[in-house]
């Protein structure tokens, strides 16, 4: 074993990659048109939901990072993963609004909110999105195998592996391939983040053997010494609710289950998963803490802890299973990423601009060959990018500004594609002034900061609401249309002169949903019974809350 890497490794990452695909392509027989190619023809139930959910949100800088944040600072660094443990419970109030828009991508939702302009402004956002996600993505899980098995695997050679594969079986089985594979996946990476723990904690000695050794503070849930305060956390909420409605995958996430439920507790619980595997990636790194110190070792680099841990607690097999599930990671994101690409430029370009009138056949095969030559662009960009951690900072940036537009274009009617595209601006203009007076120094991406990030959110939608209402409403029967959807059951198949059924008969009503109409009567009348789906979820989804931030405490109280 010179290279680290035993045959009983490789057979393990091979068996993996033949089971994947092999399993992907045995879907593809699911696959009868376009709609199922790019929604599954909206019949997952609430497992494969949540498996999306949990999937294509974890990568493997996720781990890493987390890992080594803990191993330098303690248990309290969790909430670098956990900032956005208070913003999931609004993902259930949020979920339903991509399924009742009957749409295939958030770009045609933005076009029917704003206009083609606006819907193809986004479009083009999204794509760039998906190839620099894909492509940080496939260069980070890259990274970490090279680390993790001493360079047997070149990061290069880990990039080309998993797209192969996972291009084989998104290219035929789209949306139905990705989530039912995104399901085996997850219950790899669920395996992935707890693995170490048992063997970690044999060897050095259990809790009280990190007690020994470690600092007191390595084991509080709440530390200044991270760095993330009241203020820094609500920012970061702000950051992820406004941000997350932008996600061009937001409707593959939610509006693919077979019913509004499905959506719902697949976004919410689905990343509720993953705020719970966070535990056992910080609790992996105090381990890998106690371990380089008992045995006299030092990391120049913290993040290398993950890898240090697979090297020295890894027998064979088990470290080949720990590169399997380190590249299911990124594979269930990849893939899902992969589908929405063609269906953006499938729904949003060929059938917008190019043909106005395709047939389904065409749409499939354009959805498949446009999702093919640009996943391979993200490919190519895997290659040439140096640091995995500032391309995904990149982005999320981009989403959250791009995110004043939809969060507050669902939150207000009034808003229009001269507000949006003003508080957009404003907002990404904003930042990046404020963050050069800061620093003297012209960069593409900053070192997040709570401050310049306010001041531009407040510049966003200010200017959203002062230019919406100085300039010419939207036309008022696409407007009408959309938000009569909104309020709409989308589960129902009856319909009452030619409408399914008002979601507020069933109790199905949206609380975020036109706010200002808040201020009157109508409103409120019947509020406990038009929103039961809502508030009840909500509420429920903070009680679980408590049952995370409770388990974390009684991890740390073992002694």
């Amino acid at each position: 074993m010179e290279n680290g890497f035993h045959w009983l490794d490789t057979l393990v990452v091979v068996a993996y990659f033949v089971g994947i695909t092999g399993y992907g392509m045995w879907l593809m027989r699911k696959v009868k048109n376009s709609d199922g190619y790019f929604r599954g023809s909206r019949k997952f139930n609430k497992w494969v939901m949540m498996a999306q959910g949990f999937g294509a949100g974890t990568h493997a800088e996720n781990f890493v990072a987390q890992t080594g944040a803990s191993f330098q600072l303690g248990f309290a660094s969790i909430w670098y993963q956990w900032k956005n443990m208070v913003i999931t419970p609004f993902y259930w109030l949020i979920a339903p609004w991509y399924r009742r828009s009957e749409k295939t991508t958030v770009g045609e939702i933005v076009e029917e909110r704003y206009g083609r302009a606006m819907g193809t402004f986004y479009s083009v956002f999204a794509i760039l999105f998906f190839i620099f996600a894909q492509g940080a993505m496939l260069k980070g899980a890259g990274k970490v195998i090279a680390v993790a098995t001493s360079n047997a695997i070149s990061p290069d050679g880990v990039i080309i592996g998993m797209t192969v594969a996972f291009i084989i079986y998104s290219f035929f089985g789209g949306m139905v391939s990705s989530a039912y594979a995104t399901l085996i996946q997850s219950l790899m990476i669920i395996v992935l983040s707890f693995m170490l723990i048992p063997l970690g904690l044999g060897e050095v000695g259990g809790f009280a053997g990190m007690r020994e050794i470690l600092p007191n503070n390595f084991f509080d849930l709440f530390s200044a010494e991270t760095g993330i305060g009241a203020f820094t956390v609500l920012m970061l909420a702000i950051n992820g609710v406004v941000g997350i409605t932008a996600q061009p995958h937001m409707v593959s996430m939610c509006a693919t289950g077979a019913t509004e439920r499905a959506g719902r507790v697949g976004m919410t619980y689905g990343s509720f998963t993953k705020r719970a595997v966070t535990i056992g990636w910080a609790l992996t790194g105090l381990i890998v803490a106690t371990l380089v110190i008992k045995n006299g070792q030092k990391l120049d680099d913290p993040e290398m802890a993950f890898g240090y841990a697979t090297q020295v607690l890894l027998s064979p097999g088990l470290l080949g299973l720990m590169v399997a599930s380190i590249l299911a990671a990124n594979m269930s994101s990849a893939s899902n990423f992969m589908v929405n690409t063609g269906a953006l430029f499938t729904q949003n370009f060929y059938k917008g601009l190019i043909n106005k009138n395709p047939n389904d056949k065409q749409l499939l095969w354009v959805g498949r060959i446009s999702s093919l030559l640009l996943t391979l662009l993200g490919v190519i960009f895997a290659f040439y990018v140096d640091s995995v951690l500032h391309a995904f900072l990149f982005i999320e940036t981009i989403a959250a500004f791009m995110g004043i537009m939809i969060f507050g274009g669902i939150l207000w009617k009034r808003a229009n594609r001269y507000g949006a595209i003003a508080g957009v601006a404003s907002a990404y203009i904003l930042y990046y002034i404020l963050n050069y007076l800061n620093t003297g120094v012209v960069e593409i991406v900053y070192k997040w900061e709570p401050e310049p990030f306010a001041w531009a959110m407040l510049a966003g939608f200010s200017m959203l609401i002062l230019v919406s209402l100085i300039t010419k409403v939207e036309d008022s029967k696409r407007i009408d249309k959309f938000f009569d959807n909104m309020l709409r059951l989308s589960d129902e198949d009856r319909m009452k002169n030619g409408k399914k059924p008002l979601a507020a008969e069933l109790g199905h009503d949206l609380l975020l949903l036109d706010l200002p109409t808040w201020f009157t009567a109508e409103r409120w009348k019947g509020f406990t019974k038009r929103y039961r789906e809502d508030w009840t979820g909500f509420l429920y989804s903070w009680l679980f809350v408590g049952v995370l931030l409770l388990l974390a405490w009684a991890v740390l109280q073992i002694q």
